[in-house]
């Protein structure tokens, strides 16, 4: 047995190639090509949305189109295009957008996001950068119910061995890591119960080596029993190794050829998945795509419903989206069932800032996180007492007017860069990317880019705009404290936008968006009697 495991190793052969796209071609009428296809839709849909069609935003389009086109992603943005089209041809709920795909104005054309770009100044390269090779990724959020339905469409359409779901690793936390061991090394129960109890529960992910820090009754039974002081050192050895498998919630590969030829399959269930996970398939230059549920565009769509019965022409996106009275209730707290706004912290945000706007929604919706939550008090002063709203200098004011002066979203540090230092949108995405992953040389080498310029690189730098030394040198201090809080714009809009919706049904139409948002949670009974 040992010698054959051995021969059966050396005649396995393999070489991966990382990083080539193995894109499904999109099937088009014939006479055309993909691009010729992909044009003519991108231009139809933006007289559709745009009928004035401002130059500027003309000029957007071709630029769009042309990166889409040199980078190759033709097809991809096709693919895209052709699911959710279904979805929405078959009454299927979708949402607005998630993430920063919802920054594309050729996305927007094709009706494959519901936010305008423009509208909300949401930048194009935060998505598809032309100076970073890196696969694009449109997330797109489905009614739960019916999700399933669109990836058996993707499956009739490209060949049921030609997609397959995800693979995904469920791994040994500390607890669990714990009570396996202790059952493998002949615990009774009770034994290893003691020991995974005084485990923390948060900070979430905590290791043992961190709860044997913050657990003082834990080190002490560590460093005085030897019998736990063997389950918890056998414990840290298997921690974080994978445990069991189970299939990711959303993702769905697509492949040009069978996906057996790129890589291997398994069974869970009744599912075929990849025996890669998420981060290898991309690696390996597959398409991967996220299919997301999402329970409130089912509340939206069943509360739609029940209105339509007394006004048959009721669609909700398109309500007007400043609707004063929808705001005056959010400022009244009145936030229950309303989509990202209804935990107490939010309630209590929405109270004592009083948002007037989508924009003000989407800034709370970017700045209730662990960090940003610092800067919410001076958001709300500044919102509240516009007087109070100052700009090192006046270059910021165009980039920080909607958010009272402050640093929020990722866009406006992009905007910052390309504004102030003068890099383009690549480099300035680029260099984000960098500080939010707080690489410390690239922050301090770069620091003197920023305040001084770089020919090298064609950079102008701060000073060259008339920005004196210490201030450009301050505005990059903020820069760096905030850009790994910074928040995506894009995707904070397209959850403001649902926020909103929501908040505009249960204003106006009470009665029918909370039958509908009980519906769906019939199952729990605390919420039922929550609402």
């Amino acid at each position: 047995a040992f010698q054959n495991t051995a021969k059966i190793a050396e005649q396995c052969n393999l070489d991966f190639t990382f990083h080539e796209y193995h894109l499904p071609a999109f099937p088009v009428p014939e006479g055309v090509t993909n691009e010729e296809y992909f044009r003519d839709l991108c231009m139809k849909g933006f007289l559709e949305r745009y009928p004035q069609a401002p130059q500027s935003y003309r000029e957007r389009l071709e630029y769009e189109m042309g990166v889409i086109s040199r980078m190759g992603y033709v097809n991809y943005y096709l693919i895209v295009w052709d699911f959710i089209r279904y979805a929405k041809e078959n009454g299927i709920p979708v949402g607005p957008g998630r993430g920063s795909g919802a920054a594309s104005i050729v996305a927007y054309s094709l009706h494959i996001t519901e936010v305008d770009p423009m509208k909300y100044s949401l930048i194009f390269e935060r998505f598809l950068n032309p100076e970073r090779v890196s696969m694009p990724d449109f997330d797109t959020d489905f009614s739960p119910e019916r999700r399933g339905e669109v990836i058996e469409y993707v499956m009739r359409k490209y060949g049921a061995d030609h997609v397959a779901q995800i693979v995904t690793f469920g791994t040994m936390a500390a607890r669990g890591a714990i009570r396996d061991v202790g059952r493998a090394l002949n615990f009774s129960y009770a034994e290893t119960d003691v020991v995974a109890k005084l485990v923390p529960t948060m900070p979430l992910h905590i290791t043992l080596k961190e709860a044997l820090n913050i657990s003082p009754r834990l080190k002490e039974m560590y460093d005085g029993d030897p019998k736990v002081k063997k389950l918890i050192d056998t414990a840290m050895q298997l921690e974080g190794m994978p445990r069991n498998t189970s299939t990711h919630a959303a993702g769905v590969v697509i492949t040009a050829d069978p996906v057996v030829t790129y890589v291997p399959l398994s069974r869970n269930d009744d599912t075929i998945v990849t025996q890669y996970t998420m981060t290898t398939i991309e690696e390996l230059g597959l398409l991967k795509m996220d299919f997301l549920g999402l329970r409130n565009l089912t509340v939206i769509q069943d509360a739609e419903e029940q209105v339509r019965r007394m006004e048959p022409d009721f669609a909700v996106d398109k309500v007007p989206d400043n609707d004063p009275e929808t705001f005056a209730m959010l400022a009244e707290g009145k936030t229950q069932g309303v989509f990202q706004l209804e935990s107490a912290g939010m309630t209590g945000v929405c109270v004592s800032m009083k948002p007037t706007s989508i924009e003000d929604l989407t800034a709370i919706v970017a700045l209730y996180r662990p960090g940003p939550m610092d800067s919410i008090p001076r958001f709300v002063e500044n919102k509240l007492h516009p007087e109070k709203v100052t700009y090192k200098t006046p270059l910021l004011e165009p980039i920080l007017k909607v958010t009272y002066g402050c640093i929020v979203y990722q866009e406006q540090v992009i905007e910052i860069f390309r504004q102030l230092g003068g890099y383009t949108m690549g480099q300035a995405d680029n260099i984000r990317r960098a500080i939010s992953k707080k690489k410390l040389k690239v922050i301090e080498s770069e620091r003197k880019v920023f305040v001084y310029g770089d020919p090298a690189q064609n950079i102008a730098g701060a000073i060259s705009k008339g920005v004196p030394e210490s201030v450009a040198q301050s505005i990059y201090d903020e820069i760096v404290d905030f850009a790994n809080y910074a928040f995506n714009k894009a995707h904070a809009v397209c959850y403001a936008v649902v926020a909103y919706q929501t908040a505009y049904l249960k204003c106006h139409y009470p009665r029918q968006y909370m039958a509908a948002l009980m519906t769906s949670v019939l199952d729990s009974a605390d919420k039922i009697a929550g609402y």
